[in-house]
């Protein structure tokens, strides 16, 4: 994550267009709005690249997904992802003194679930799911499944708990 002090009192948001141009942030808006709701996943990575986002082959970016407005070059998504319908990739935070970066990477063949919300600088392994309605905080190690809010890792042995062993019933 890369930090920006904000110049004065107010919250960072309120200087928003002194980090990008505006005609930028409204040509992102535009090319995002394709992104969102275009009929052809053909037509929907074609935006995503005009955004600067990087797009392997055979990515499946669903229906109202929605990418960075402010930095979508820091996305990175690796061949054959699936993004889930109403998911959303931050690469940013605006804060009270300050805004962050950061690069989301979604390595080759993961699934992010619908709903899922990734934060700024965080990697998706090869292979890994996200859960739908989860809200990734952190790194997800390759092949891993997590859910939640904030996303954990799924399984018995992820959470301590041992499934119960029906044989002595």
């Amino acid at each position: 994550m890369t930090h920006y002090q904000t110049p004065d009192v107010a919250n960072s948001l309120r200087n928003w267009t002194d980090a990008k141009p505006v005609w930028r942030v409204v040509l992102n808006y535009l090319l995002v709005w394709v992104a969102r709701i275009a009929p052809s996943l053909r037509v929907r990575s074609w935006a995503l690249r005009r955004l600067g986002v990087t797009v392997g082959e055979g990515v499946s970016w669903g229906l109202e997904a929605t990418p960075d407005v402010f930095w979508p070059e820091l996305i990175t998504l690796g061949d054959g992802v699936v993004v889930g319908y109403d998911s959303v990739i931050l690469c940013h935070e605006f804060l009270q003194d300050e805004y962050r970066t950061g690069e989301v990477v979604v390595g080759d063949g993961a699934m992010i679930g619908a709903k899922a919300v990734l934060l700024p600088g965080v990697r998706i392994g090869d292979g890994a799911e996200v859960a739908a309605n989860s809200l990734v905080t952190r790194d997800v190690p390759p092949n891993t499944t997590v859910a939640g809010v904030p996303a954990r890792p799924m399984g018995s042995d992820a959470d301590g708990d041992d499934e119960a062993d029906d044989s002595d019933a």
